[in-house]
This record gives structure tokens, C-alpha cells and sequence, in this order.
């Protein structure tokens, strides 16, 4: 016996005659948590998806071997049949149906005669998610009822109740709070402790070293190293992953902020729910042409309904005036704010930012489609000119831009709807967390990239969750609490410690 739950060996996967895996091995023993680290596009995902049968045996080439017995799964329901549970990065949760439902979704108690038993089923819910330290969840309302991070950990209370032997997570942590993390991290450690072993996929190196035991990198779908972590660090993590040290996580390139460009004048947004409540609260501000400003704030501090009120998007009611060069402009609606000059690249990129059913190459260019109408045709040849440029331009990994959008890992995406809203040429940019999900090696490139844009006089608003971030691009920083604007710094010397202070009340505005 080797002493593995799990070896997969020699495992290949083609997409239309592209290798995305290309004889990549992985071994886990039970109680063992792994690390599976590489850049986006790397072929995590994938490697997990042929695992788990999303990609069913016959898809694919290699062997995987799972408690001393060949595993030919064809579907996902044998592999949960045999303790193999992933929760992918999209959640895969049922918005109508109640937390219970969707905790023992497929998996259902019923009585004699093939009722459910509601009453069995929502005790062991409460129960599952007193484990995740989420008591104040009610099993008997909608799912949709609750944000993204209690959604996250509750499709993990659906992975708990099918009793997984093999646990995989694919980015688990990306709209948790810290506080969620942390919680996470303990059932990862409670898990490991009962023999279950567990692949933990996350762009959070920190977290990764904080909780795997072995370290697996791959590149280009290629097996790169398997190592301790013990004898890791996140540096050698991060230069496997890249090929390369990165030895400057913030790229450093001048630009000269200039004149105020774009001003916001009292912006108030109210809850669609609950129509007196105020999301936003009357926050003004102004940007400068060639400026990267940074919009913190803990979660629920109404950073992203207020840059889509200004963009037009916002679903609920809002008030306030947008001025762009010394004019007010009418951004009602998100075509107003792209004809005026603006562009957003959403938050949520899945529901907010991309087509589903079209190709890599038809998401970017679907906001400028009319750049291309001559009379009653599309020109192709000039359509497909401007899609290669930005894909040369942002480094975007595809094996061809005909491939579906979904055929691309989540950060290759989020360059995709990043060069969609590039195409309208904007005078402001306004990016909310636009590094979720993406490794360190993108989030470079896409750094470097918003310095460029600020050094040709684009004025860019950067709402992100990550403080390292805001204070490693940023010129200057708007923190927000409960809807309020409650600081304003010149990023110089700027310190996390005063950023969360100020984000939590503690300090007054202080344009600096």
C-alpha cells in the first residue's frame, strides 16, 4: 500500500487540440491538505475538474487511482458517491431555495412514501452551520437572503453534510472577510484532523502557507514542483508559479496627476430592499486627470454602490450630481456613462461583466460593436485586429478568441472584460476589486497596466478589499464606513493601521 487517498498520474486534457494539462501527477494521504498553486490559466481548475468528473473519464488521459481502486468516474454523482467533493469558485447554490434546501440539494431526507422530512433536514442544517460558526443564519429562508460570504460558507456546510474524504476548494476565500477566513481556516484544520484531506486552491499565498501541509505548482499545465512547506516560503511559491522572482509585488512608474477631471457632488444611494435605509450617504469627492485613486473600507461600507451610481448601475434609487470637465453630465444608465466618457469593470464579473454564451473575442468588443457596422455588416478583419491587440495588450491566455468565455480560467476573464471596457477609450476607469481571483503574476501586469492609463492622463477609481493594494497603486485614498465618507489621504506614508482606523471611525477626514 502507498499510503495515498488520491494519486492522479499522467493526466492530459485537450481543448480544441491545445494542451491545457500535460502529464501532470498529484498524490494526497488522507488527513493531508495540499496547496495547488500556479497562475491563472495554469490548469488548476481543470486538473480539479478531471478529478471530479465534471470532465468526465474518456475526456481525458492519465489514471487516477482513489483508495487503492481505479476511479473511470462519468459524472460528478459518482464521485461525491465516492467521498470526492469540490467547491468551485462560482458558487453552485440555488438562490430561491431555502439555506436547508440547498444544504441537502441531491442529497435530501425523506420520509416513508418520499417526502422530504423538512424537520430532520433543517436541524442538521443548524447544526452544520453552528460548525461554521454561523448561528445567526436562518435554515428557512432563501439562500439569496445572505451575502457572499455567508453564501460561501454555506455551499461549504453542503460539501460538510455529503461527508467528504477528499475536500477540494477552489479559491474558498475570495468575498470572505476576515473574520469568515478565519473561521475557514479552523474547519480546514478540524477536517484535517478527522483524515480528511483536503486541495486548497487560493491566490492567497498567505492563507495557503498558514494551512497546507505539501506545496504543488503547476505552469502552463505542467508539473512544476512538489514541495513541504516547511521548506517553502511565499517567495519561492510565487517564483515557481511565475517562472521568475518577482521581486516588486507594486511596479513603480511616474505619471503626473493634473486638473480635476471628474467631481461627485453629494452621491446618496438607498437600499432597493429597504428604501429608507441609505446604502450611500451624501459622499462627495473629486479625481484628477492621470490620478489612481483608491476607494477603501471594510465590507458593507458602500464603496461599490458608489462607483455604480456614478457609472449608471446602481439598481436602486440614488441622487447626486456627476461633473466630467467642468460640466454635469447625465450618466442614467451605463451607455450614457460609456457615450460621456466613463467605464467600469464590475465587481462581479460573472453575472456583471461577461456574456456566457459568447467567445473570448465577442465579450471585448461588445460595448464598441458599432465601431465596426458598415451598413448592414460587421467588418471582421477590423473587429478581430482590435481583439488580438488587447490580447497581446493584456496578456490574456487563450488558445484562440473563438473559444467560449467559460473555457477561461476566472482571472483570463477578468482581462477580458478589463480590455472590453479598454475599447471605449474612457476618461475615467473605475475598477472594482480588480484583482479578485487573479494570481500574482496577473495582478503585476494588471498594475503596471493602470500606471500606464494614469501616465496617459486616464483618471482611474480602484475600489479594493486588499489595504496592501490600495496603498501600493494608489496616489491618493477615500475611505468609506456605513455609507459615509470618513477619510481622505495623500498616499504618502499612508499606513494600514491609519487606512482601517479611519475606515472604523476613529479618524476625521483629513484631505492631507
Amino acid at each position: 500500500m502507498s499510503g495515498y487517498l488520491l494519486e492522479m498520474k499522467g493526466i492530459a486534457k485537450r481543448f480544441n487540440g491545445v494542451p491545457a494539462l500535460d502529464g501532470i501527477d498529484l498524490a494526497i494521504r488522507p488527513g493531508e491538505c495540499i496547496g495547488l498553486c500556479g497562475e491563472n490559466g495554469a490548469g488548476k481548475s481543470t486538473l480539479m475538474k478531471v478529478l471530479s468528473a465534471v470532465y468526465p473519464h474518456g475526456s481525458w488521459d492519465g489514471e487516477i487511482v482513489f483508495d487503492g481502486r481505479l476511479l473511470r468516474a462519468r459524472s460528478v454523482r459518482e464521485t461525491e458517491d465516492a467521498g470526492i467533493i469540490i467547491i468551485h469558485q462560482e458558487l453552485m447554490l440555488v438562490p430561491e431555495l431555502t439555506v436547508a434546501e440547498n444544504i441537502f440539494l441531491g442529497n435530501e431526507i425523506t420520509l416513508p412514501g418520499g417526502r422530504l422530512d423538512y424537520h430532520a433536514m433543517n436541524r442538521r442544517a443548524e447544526e452544520i452551520l453552528r460548525e461554521l460558526k454561523l448561528p445567526d443564519v436562518n435554515v428557512v429562508l432563501p439562500v439569496k437572503n445572505y451575502g457572499g460570504g455567508h453564501q460561501q460558507l454555506i455551499e461549504i456546510g453542503k460539501a460538510l453534510n455529503k461527508n467528504a474524504r477528499l475536500l477540494i476548494l477552489d479559491e474558498p476565500s475570495a468575498s470572505l472577510t476576515a473574520s469568515e477566513i478565519a473561521v475557514l481556516l479552523e474547519i480546514i484544520r478540524d477536517l484535517k484532523a478527522r483524515g480528511v484531506a483536503c486541495v486548497y486552491i487560493s491566490h492567497k499565498l498567505e492563507e495557503v502557507a498558514a494551512i497546507c501541509d505539501t506545496i504543488v505548482v503547476i505552469r502552463d499545465g505542467k508539473h512544476i514542483a512538489t514541495t513541504p512547506m516547511p521548506e517553502m516560503s511565499v517567495d519561492r511559491i510565487i517564483a515557481q508559479m511565475c517562472g521568475r522572482e518577482l521581486n516588486q509585488l507594486y511596479p513603480s512608474l511616474p505619471h503626473e496627476v493634473g486638473e480635476v477631471v471628474m467631481e461627485a457632488r453629494h452621491i446618496t444611494c438607498y437600499d432597493p430592499d429597504q428604501p429608507q435605509r441609505k446604502k450611500v450617504d451624501d459622499v462627495s469627492f473629486q479625481l484628477r486627470r492621470g490620478e489612481i485613486l483608491g476607494v477603501a473600507g471594510i465590507v458593507g461600507a458602500g464603496r461599490t454602490e458608489l462607483v455604480t451610481a456614478i457609472f449608471g448601475s446602481y439598481p436602486g434609487r440614488h441622487t447626486g450630481e456627476v461633473w466630467l470637465d467642468g460640466r454635469r453630465v447625465d450618466n442614467g444608465e451605463p451607455l450614457k456613462a460609456i457615450r460621456n466618457g466613463f467605464a467600469l469593470v464590475p465587481e462581479d464579473r460573472k453575472h456583471h461583466g461577461i456574456v456566457r454564451d459568447l467567445s473570448v473575442g465577442e465579450n471585448i468588443t461588445l460595448s464598441v460593436l458599432g465601431r465596426y457596422a458598415h451598413l448592414t455588416r460587421i467588418d471582421d478583419g477590423e473587429e478581430g485586429r482590435d481583439v488580438q491587440e488587447q490580447i497581446r495588450r493584456l496578456a490574456l491566455k487563450t488558445a484562440t478568441p473563438a473559444l467560449p468565455i467559460t473555457a477561461l480560467s476566472g482571472g483570463n476573464q477578468q482581462k477580458a472584460v478589463l480590455a472590453k471596457m479598454l475599447l471605449t477609450q474612457p476618461k475615467v476607469l473605475i475598477l472594482d476589486e480588480p484583482t479578485r481571483g487573479v494570481d500574482v503574476g496577473a495582478k503585476f501586469e494588471i498594475y503596471k497596466l493602470m500606471l500606464e492609463l494614469a501616465a496617459q492622463g486616464i483618471a482611474i477609481i480602484m475600489v479594493s478589499s486588499e489595504l496592501s493594494e490600495v496603498l501600493g497603486v494608489s496616489d491618493r485614498v477615500l475611505v468609506m464606513g456605513e455609507g459615509r465618507l470618513r477619510g481622505e489621504f495623500q498616499n504618502q506614508g499612508l499606513t494600514q493601521e491609519t487606512v482601517l482606523a479611519a475606515a472604523l471611525g476613529q479618524h476625521r477626514t483629513n484631505a492631507g
